[in-house]
């Protein structure tokens, strides 16, 4: 149907340019685009160029494919030491039973980091938190939400940023397990429609990732990963050189960047050789 329609309008606006005796190049830029093409089929979901504190971009599946979803946390009470007994989560944005059970799991693990990471923070037990699914009147459910959950709670903690153009989706376990999760495919042309540029994926999921086309792939950094703690070292990349817990190697990575890594270390190794 798109084909179609900009033959159609492309057609209807050349033959008004044969009208006129000077025929100049047919000029397609982006602000022309629309004249041809007609409005956006599609929307943005990003809802932030660079996500504040307490926000992490996950990944999710639906009826209508993959789409943007974005975890909010934020301190809804800072408590005294004698109001302690009220720390907890609160969550908004109609979540279903399973998304509610992910995020008390979330809440568990994302504790258990911290007091890993930074014993001497006592964020959680001093603070009453909300979290929040935006478009609150669309339902949610499902476990794939767990890993960004996790993340937003200790963005908020450790007021800490994640890194730039990251996108993630994977299940949690109490253990800090990531699980498998489903619709591959349709997460990773949400990422790329939304400009994310590094995901995380679960390691059960690499062989769904190798089956998708070149064309999808191509230009994404993507690491599969089977704990948390390595969601922890790619989300906070400076916390995790702070803690010595640097990345582990075996993530795959496709992107431009990490190849001229490579290219240069070859290079280097090949003028080593010949000394």
């Amino acid at each position: 149907r798109t084909t179609r329609t900009t033959t159609r309008r492309t057609r209807k606006w050349s033959m008004k340019k044969k009208k006129r005796k000077k025929r100049d190049p047919v000029m397609v830029s982006a602000k022309n685009l629309r004249d041809y093409v007609g409005k956006p089929l599609f929307t943005s979901d990003k809802l932030y160029d660079h996500t504040p504190v307490g926000v992490v971009m996950g990944l999710a599946f639906n009826q209508l494919g993959g789409a943007t979803l974005y975890i909010e946390a934020t301190v809804a009470d800072a408590l005294s030491s004698s109001e302690q007994g009220r720390a907890g989560l609160h969550t908004t944005g109609q979540l279903g039973d399973v998304m509610k059970e992910s995020s008390q799991i979330a809440y568990t693990v994302a504790k258990r980091t911290l007091r890993a990471h930074d014993p001497s923070n006592e964020f959680f037990s001093a603070s009453s938190l909300h979290m929040h699914v935006p478009e609150g009147a669309t339902p949610k459910d499902g476990p794939s939400a767990g890993i960004t959950m996790v993340t937003a709670l200790l963005s908020l903690a450790t007021h800490q940023q994640v890194r730039r153009d990251l996108a993630m989706t994977g299940e949690i376990t109490l253990t800090g397990r990531v699980l498998p999760i489903g619709g591959v495919k349709e997460k990773t042309i949400a990422a790329r429609r939304e400009m994310a540029k590094v995901l995380i994926f679960p390691k059960g999921n690499e062989k769904d990732w190798e089956e998708l086309p070149e064309q999808v792939r191509a230009g994404l950094a993507v690491h599969f990963v089977e704990t948390y703690e390595e969601v922890y070292a790619i989300a906070f990349p400076e916390e995790a050189q702070a803690d010595n817990k640097p990345e582990k190697p075996n993530n795959r990575v496709v992107d431009d960047q990490v190849e001229d890594i490579d290219a240069a270390q070859e290079k280097t190794a090949r003028k080593s050789t010949a000394a």
